[in-house]
């Protein structure tokens, strides 16, 4: 997005937060295009970006530790508009001269805001006094910088707000950015918008005409070669290339085994129909399966998907002349899941089959378009491309395919019998209209067996979950409310119509602490 940083913009410092991520779509929503640095980035690299604000956020170390993150104090010295948001305030707290102290009490969840008169929640109604916010800390401001006043308190946060107006600095000890605050993005917006002056031009239109005069200034009059999934993701990716470099785009489809139902030939059909594009076809379902023969780790099948991916690109490649790029439809979450936030302080939580580069072999640099958009951005941009709803609306597919939905080992077998329980699920999402009302939908094999009577014998066979998910940026999901009358239905056509069926359970975990995923 290095043209979209041309344009008004909110720098995010990442002190570890396991939401730091939420700010930065919080941001994009109120339409300002936002980007995520490391806690440490310089004041001479941070100003070079000329941001109209900056907003420090929470992090799981005390700022009272020798563990404490720091941060350039110029940052603060400065007159860029800043807010810091839970360790981000108390860090603040600190630089003008404030104290932060372990509080009796830790908080988390849910807490009352008492608001006073403050700046900052000028976008909230007059009759508002108190809000309903998100709390996760265990120290808190206890004594007000010089020149700052407190405009917010909670239970076990006497100063859970301040600001220096005159400073423009500003500090929540509580997360707006997180949906359980209520009119968390009223606040958010009126930091941005109010403060720090920005008027709102991060829109599709002009992300689309940033993202393709990218795409002409890195790739020229080359050849990109893109593998091609079906997927909003991979399509959206396939849209803006074909307008950037027309011809010049190459695509491949890889069959690799581990698709849903019919898919390999309804993306065939989608594709040619909605994009008109050329496409190449491979079929490597058997040396898919024969590389995955006897895993059961799931990272370790990851890997194995994610090479053998690049390796079937590679024998395509040489059948296709002075290709020299390789494009991916790599999004904002699947970098943070796959490398941990930026400072390092964050876990990996699963390897992404197309994140991480390309072997040295391969010698053909990437082409991400969307490696900084959320799925829902992704979405907008290809209705502004004037893609058709079949493919805006088709619910996320991962790379490995149903093999992170088939636990243990990937047997054709199993796959089969998978394939067919999710072809149910959709079928009868789509029938009851709920299909685009979820976010997410699918099936999962379990590799355990369970008791089951069909007439009156006995049945001892496999167990099939079912996985429904609502979510806005795919980064927190929680489970979707299915009607048990409709899960009923469900689970009854799958039972009868897939003898290796003998039950059906409800996948009711949200995200965190699960992932949406299986594997």
């Amino acid at each position: 997005m290095k043209r979209a940083l041309t344009s008004e913009k909110i720098i995010i410092l990442d002190f570890g937060s396991q939401y730091t991520q939420l700010i930065a779509r919080r941001i994009r929503e109120a339409g300002v295009y936002s980007e995520i640095l490391p806690h440490n980035v310089s004041f001479k690299k941070l100003i070079a970006l000329n941001p109209a604000g900056l907003i420090m956020s929470g992090g799981p170390e005390s700022v009272n530790t020798k563990k404490a993150l720091k941060f350039d104090p110029k940052i603060l010295d400065s007159d860029l508009p800043v807010l810091g948001i839970c360790y981000g305030m108390q860090s603040m707290a600190q630089h003008f001269r404030g104290k932060v102290s372990a509080s009796s009490k830790r908080e988390f969840g849910n807490a009352i805001l008492k608001i006073y008169k403050g700046s900052i929640f000028a976008g909230l109604s007059n009759k508002t006094k108190e809000v309903n916010v998100w709390m996760s800390h265990g120290d808190k401001v206890s004594k007000l910088p010089k020149g700052f006043k407190k405009i917010a308190s909670s239970k076990n946060s006497p100063i859970a707000a301040f600001e220096n107006k005159k400073l423009k600095k500003y500090g929540f000890q509580f997360h707006p950015e997180v949906t359980h605050t209520n009119q968390g993005q009223k606040i958010l917006k009126t930091f941005v918008k109010d403060i720090c002056g920005c008027k709102g031009s991060w829109k599709p239109k002009k992300i689309v005409e940033a993202l393709i005069e990218d795409i002409k200034i890195k790739v020229g009059n080359k050849k990109v070669l893109l593998g091609i999934s079906g997927g909003v993701d991979s399509s959206v990716v396939a849209a803006l290339l074909s307008k950037a470099i027309g011809k010049n785009l190459e695509c491949i489809f890889v069959d690799n085994g581990l698709l849903r139902k019919g898919e390999a030939e309804q993306v065939k059909k989608d594709l040619k129909r909605g994009l008109k594009l050329k496409i190449n076809f491979s079929d490597s379902e058997q040396l898919f399966l024969k590389k995955l023969k006897g895993e059961i780790d799931p990272e370790k099948k990851r890997k194995i998907i994610g090479k053998t991916f690049i390796d079937v690109f590679i024998k395509e490649t040489k059948k296709i002349k002075n290709i020299s790029f390789l494009a991916q439809g790599t999004i904002y979450p699947d970098v943070i899941e796959s490398s941990g936030i930026k400072n390092g302080k964050a876990h990996v939580i699963k390897s992404h089959h197309n994140v991480g580069g390309l072997p040295d072999y391969l010698k053909l640099p990437l082409v991400e378009p969307l490696n900084s958009l959320f799925k829902d951005e992704v979405r907008k941009i290809g209705k502004e491309l004037g893609l058709p709803d079949y493919l805006i609306k088709r619910h996320p597919f991962p790379g490995p395919g149903l093999a992170v939905r088939t636990i243990g080992e990937i047997k054709k077998e199993k796959l089969e019998i998978l394939r067919a329980a999710d072809y149910i699920f959709m079928e009868e999402l789509n029938s009851h209209n709920l299909y685009d009302k979820v976010s997410q939908a699918f099936a999962v094999f379990l590799p355990i067996k369970s008791v089951g009577v069909v007439g009156d014998a006995r049945r001892y066979e496999y167990v099939i979950a079912l996985r429904a998910a609502e979510t806005i940026d795919f980064m927190t999901a929680n489970a979707a409310k299915l009607d048990h009358k409709f899960l009923n239905l469900v689970s009854d056509r799958i039972i009868n119509e897939i003898p290796q069926v003998s039950r059906v359970v409800y996948d009711i975990s949200s995200k965190p602490p699960a992932t949406i995923e299986w594997e």
